[in-house]
Formats: structure tokens, C-alpha cells, sequence
């Protein structure tokens, strides 16, 4: 028989408070295309994404947010068809606002 402790992600160490969302987005890999995604949670700093294709760590990507625009991140980790990414330069209230606005 297989037992597992679950435990919570801490979330004293993010630097800003992540939420949930739903938005579909694309990112380019330098020069390789866009390749279409969906942003499963988003903070100032970063977003998580389930992509279609495999993305590295430490690879940079160009994420063009819906309302928002284009924004450089990093890859921070990336797991099958999972990623986290952190922004180069956070987003500012107002582009988070419009992310987490009901449509």
C-alpha cells in the first residue's frame, strides 16, 4: 500500500497573491511561433499556463495577455504541459485588474 502527505504550496514566500483565472493567451518562443495557451492563474509577478506544447526552464517567452498586451517572462519551471512563468517587470494594478475582471 502507497500513502502521500499532501501539502500546501506556501504562500508566504510568493511575492504577491495569486489568482485563479481562466484566459486563453499565446506565447513565442524567439522566433519559433506563436503557440496558443491558456493562463490558469495569474499574480504582479507571474502566471501559470497550460500550453499545448513543452516549454523549458529558464527559457524566455514573449506572453501576449489578453487586454493587457504583450509581456517578456521567464519560465521558472515547466512540467509536461505546465508552466510557471515570472514577468520580467510585474504588472502594474491596473493590467491585473482587467485580467480578473468577469466577462
Amino acid at each position: 500500500m502507497f500513502a502521500a502527505e499532501f501539502e500546501p504550496a506556501d504562500q508566504s514566500r510568493r511575492r504577491s497573491q495569486r489568482a485563479a483565472v481562466s484566459l486563453d493567451a499565446e506565447f513565442d518562443r524567439g522566433g519559433v511561433g506563436r503557440t496558443l495557451c491558456k493562463v490558469v492563474d495569474v499574480s504582479l509577478h507571474g502566471a501559470r499556463l497550460s500550453t499545448y506544447s513543452a516549454l523549458k526552464r529558464g527559457q524566455s517567452i514573449m506572453l501576449r495577455l489578453p487586454h493587457v498586451g504583450h509581456v517578456l517572462a521567464e519560465v521558472m519551471w515547466a512540467d509536461d504541459y505546465t508552466a510557471g512563468c515570472q514577468f520580467k517587470k510585474p504588472l502594474d494594478q491596473e493590467q491585473l485588474d482587467v485580467l480578473l475582471a468577469p466577462r
